[in-house]
């Protein structure tokens, strides 16, 4: 009996292993699969069509755009320049993007998670205030940390995070993430700039604040700095 109780145990756990593994996202079967909008002669993978593997040019896998600074003369002063499946096709299901942040001094990249992706980030330029706060189960944990150019920083997938320019000069990170498209939800702007908005009693009682506070957020412009 011993023997088959072992023999379970093993069928079990490599039941378990195999779930495991069909749960995550699935490997590229080809080379590559440039994301196309032209649904003819394509395959869908992965959320994009594929294009033609002939027609593939340098272009699908290049991008020009975190060259240029970005504008920061907003609410929160700073910008971020994604470089996803978005702006570069080639990144269909291979599984990483990157964004480039500006920060004016004082500049803020606002509590926000990124729901597909965990973020590395590498300062290029000025001194950077980061956290991230854990979830419930681990009683919402502060993790925070000053970085100065060349230190870098990671914000495990999902959890809330935040950058702050704390010199007195601009401030340049990149950021990678382990997601083609990692998504980003915004804090402040999802639970107080909602369309249509929230029900002002629901925040009121989860923020412990008056409906006429609610409601004055709820006017605010939620600028979007991505």
């Amino acid at each position: 009996m011993k023997g088959v109780h072992f023999q379970l145990s093993i069928v079990a756990t490599l039941a378990l292993a195999t779930f495991l593994v069909s749960a995550s996202d699935p490997s590229p079967l080809q080379d590559f699969c440039v994301a196309i909008n032209n649904t003819e002669s394509a395959v869908f993978v992965n959320g994009k069509f594929c294009k033609d593997p002939k027609l593939v040019t340098a272009n699908d896998f290049f991008f020009s755009g975190l060259r240029i600074p970005g504008n920061t003369s907003n609410p929160v002063g700073s910008f971020v320049t994604p470089a996803n499946v978005e702006q570069i096709a080639g990144l269909n299901t291979l599984g990483i993007s990157l964004a480039r942040i500006d920060f004016a001094p004082n500049g803020l990249n606002p509590p926000h998670t990124h729901p597909r992706g965990t973020e590395f980030l590498i300062v290029l330029e000025g001194t950077l205030y980061v956290g991230f706060v854990t979830s419930n189960g681990d009683n919402n944990r502060l993790f925070t940390k000053v970085l100065n150019k060349g230190d870098v920083f990671v914000f495990p997938v999902g959890l809330i995070h935040f950058q702050l320019n704390v010199g007195h000069v601009n401030a340049l990170a990149v950021a990678g993430l382990s997601s083609q498209n990692p998504g980003v939800i915004t804090i402040a702007n999802a639970v107080f700039g909602s369309n249509p908005p929230i029900n002002p009693d629901v925040l009121a009682k989860a923020f412990q604040i008056d409906d006429k506070e609610v409601e004055y957020l709820q006017k605010q412009f939620w600028y979007n700095n991505n």
